[in-house]
């Protein structure tokens, strides 16, 4: 029986005689063990399920933005440098190949990476010599496995959220460093941060219906997504840890284990 109480299947015993009570409690005790891997399976089921929508609302929360400033971006290089333009559409075209595919729950920090990198050459051609990128990755993390569009909304909120409203340059910071049985990650930047008691309610209304839109709200969804994600890939251990102040810049943590049973990379 389903945790709504419908019928899934059904067991049966067949004897040529009077059963000894030893089959019934073996028949009983074996139709117990059945309708628990059942609803195990229902349960996981439930679980992708949810993790799919995760990242379709993420998709849907944050991608419209970088798409429009992008398109936006490319444009105005078609005539003044149709060479930049091309190559700059190449890359938007593999972003949003990532970003889009149909299948996977979970991938490498490299494959992560690589679609930031194409991002971030996008958005320089945007804010031009305003946004500097300093990476300091170590090469040994690079096949850890990490929740799909996991590290890439944290570096498009460090841009949207804390680098477009900063006058003069601004600066993203991302590391990644080998910590033993865990990767340490963390995307940083040095524009106008919010108010850490803004940052909570928000993430904490972000479901309801009586955030205040000038709280930026899709700062929140993005940063609630991944934490949400992280701890149901990982555990309540590796949810993210925000650290931002007014006019002090935002930090981004996160650890992720190397190994953690049942997390891989689909092929």
């Amino acid at each position: 029986m389903s945790a709504d109480g419908r019928v899934v299947g059904a067991l049966v015993a067949v004897a040529d005689e009077r059963p000894a009570p030893g089959l019934v409690q073996a028949t009983l005790e074996t139709a117990h063990w059945a309708g628990d891997q059942l609803a195990l399976a229902e349960l996981d089921s439930s679980r992708e399920r949810l993790a799919r929508a995760e990242v379709r609302a993420l998709r849907a929360q944050i991608s419209p933005h970088f798409i429009y400033n992008a398109l936006t971006a490319i444009g105005s290089f078609v005539r003044t440098d149709p060479e930049r333009a091309r190559e700059l559409i190449l890359e938007f075209a593999e972003f949003t190949r990532y970003s889009f595919r149909a299948h996977g729950e979970f991938t490498t920090l490299a494959e992560e990476l690589r679609s930031i990198d194409r991002y971030l050459t996008i958005e320089r051609a945007r804010f031009g010599e305003r946004l500097q990128v300093r990476l300091q990755i170590a090469p040994e993390v690079l096949p850890v496995t990490l929740p799909f569009l996991c590290l890439q909304p944290l570096v498009e909120n460090a841009v949207r959220h804390g680098l477009s409203r900063k006058p003069g340059t601004g600066m993203v910071s991302i590391e990644a460093r080998d910590a033993g049985a865990e990767c340490h990650i963390t995307v940083e930047d040095d524009g106008v941060g919010m108010d850490p008691t803004t940052l909570t309610a928000g993430i904490a209304e972000v479901s309801g219906a009586g955030s205040d839109p000038a709280d930026d709200p899709g700062q929140h969804v993005g940063l609630s997504n991944v934490d949400e994600r992280l701890r149901s890939a990982f555990g309540d251990r590796f949810g993210l840890v925000v650290e931002t102040g007014l006019g002090s810049g935002t930090k981004v943590s996160m650890r992720v284990p190397k190994f953690h049973p049942g997390v891989r990379v689909s092929s």
